[in-house]
């Protein structure tokens, strides 16, 4: 899929969600790209607000994208509005562009998945195949993998520490002396 198949699949993707009734936010990490994407937004006609790194209004924007009559899209910057915020009223998330670190975009996404969240939240990334970006997403499952495995929460099917792990781990290793 190239760059022009991407913001083509965008736009249905975003134009179905907001047909339909639903809420969206759209997470990019560069501004340049989501310029492109605000373009793409006003063509089709698309009321958004745009939170970026120099947006002085944050907590107003919040306020008028949460009210039933606010815009349907929120255009976010990943670094400058991928934590901190409740934006309960959106059902649609869209990571136009991937991070390289999962846990970035799962905390974006969590925008959505707050208290007061009342709908299911259907959640999208777009992802060229054959790309970088195809690398950055493979990479961040295996990264997620691990930090999975880490906590004990392993997903992958592999062993976990039995007690016998635990107690062999923790025993104090016998040494033999020399005579």
């Amino acid at each position: 899929v190239f760059d022009a198949a991407k913001l083509d699949a965008f736009k249905e993707l975003i134009a179905d969600a907001v047909g339909s009734g639903s809420k969206v936010l759209v997470f990019s990490q560069f501004v340049e790209m989501q310029k492109i994407l605000g373009e793409a937004l006003g063509e089709l006609g698309i009321d958004y607000l745009w939170l970026h790194g120099g947006t002085k209004n944050r907590e107003e924007m919040v306020q008028t994208f949460q009210s039933k009559g606010g815009p349907p899209v929120f255009l976010i910057s990943l670094k400058a509005g991928g934590s901190g915020l409740t934006l309960t009223e959106a059902d649609t998330v869209i990571h136009y562009d991937p991070w390289w670190n999962p846990a970035v975009e799962d905390q974006a996404t969590d925008r959505a998945h707050r208290i007061g969240q009342d709908k299911p939240v259907n959640v999208y990334r777009l992802v060229c195949e054959d790309t970088v970006e195809q690398k950055m997403v493979e990479l961040g499952a295996r990264k997620r993998e691990v930090a999975e495995s880490a906590l004990g929460r392993d997903t992958t099917g592999g062993k976990k520490l039995s007690m016998d792990d635990v107690e062999a781990l923790l025993a104090t290793p016998t040494v033999a002396a020399d005579i």
